[in-house]
């Protein structure tokens, strides 16, 4: 069977993609965030992963807000990119591992979760950029499987069911008919707002306490309202329900987990960057 090799966390700002396209990672203000990344490229490197399940949420490329599903998944062959305008221009397509996409699509409606599938899916700065992160020269050498998760318009899954969801991915994972090393990523966040009275908004406690909690007490924000968590993290920090996902995937092992590597850094585009690496026993 399939198995799950570990966790990567990290942000997925826009512009971080500027920085990458225009030669800036290591310019002053760039460079304590892209120095997290050489110890994730070097595991990367060592375990080689077949396949990347990358849980992470779209920002009106496939779906707007007069339809935003909870969650959705990518059973397409391939997956191109359409850049906003802010990032990498344009990356290689994606291969797609569609027997396993079907697979999760099929164990996730037996265990009772009502997914969108998406057979044709472009994807954002969410999930290139990451794939970039650990990736750099964009030769991509794994195949990929997009999560979207409902990020952006009320009401918005709880954490609780965001972390239920992830179990039940990480069983149909370690279920699927296969050898394939599997690694699930979850992107977005830390705390950020970009609009309205908090604009600018930044909870550095929470951030690190979350963070701490991911390998302590995975389900520790399961226990906080959704509003709660908007009002600790920001409008846009709530895509920690991504790395919510991503986690209660790994949790679904049943193995130990150890922490690897993590960094965090404030600001990064007005919003805090972090890093992070969870690799499974």
């Amino acid at each position: 069977m399939a198995r799950i090799i570990g966790n990567v966390f990290t942000s997925h700002v826009p512009a971080i993609g500027g920085a990458i396209a225009k030669g800036r990672t290591q310019d002053g203000y760039w460079k304590p965030f892209f120095d997290g990344f050489p110890p994730l490229r070097h595991w990367v490197g060592e375990v080689k992963p077949d396949v990347v399940v990358v849980v992470y949420n779209d920002h009106g490329l496939n779906f707007f807000l007069d339809k935003m599903p909870t969650f959705a998944i990518g059973a397409a062959d391939s997956y191109s990119n359409a850049d906003e305008g802010w990032g990498i221009p344009q990356t290689k397509p994606f291969q797609g591992e569609l027997d396993l996409s079907w697979h999760l699509v099929e164990q996730l409606v037996a265990e009772e979760f009502d997914i969108v599938t998406c057979q044709e899916m472009l994807v954002d700065h969410a999930c290139t950029l990451p794939m970039a992160l650990l990736w750099p020269e964009q030769d991509w050498p794994v195949k990929i499987v997009p999560v979207c998760i409902n990020t952006v318009l009320f009401p918005l899954p709880t954490a609780a069911r965001c972390f239920k969801f992830g179990q039940a991915i990480g069983r149909a994972i370690e279920s699927w008919a296969s050898d394939q090393k599997v690694l699930v990523m979850g992107t977005g966040g830390l705390s950020h707002q970009l609009e309205g009275e908090r604009a600018g908004h930044l909870n550095k406690a929470f951030d690190i306490q979350f963070m701490d909690s991911l390998t302590a007490d995975p389900a520790w924000a399961t226990r906080t309202s959704i509003n709660d968590l908007v009002k600790a993290v920001g409008t846009q920090g709530i895509e920690l329900l991504n790395w919510l996902v991503a986690r209660g995937a790994l949790d679904a092992t049943g193995r130990p987990v150890r922490e690897l590597h993590r960094s965090y850094h404030i600001p990064i585009s007005n919003t805090a960057g972090a890093v992070m690496l969870l690799e499974s026993a």
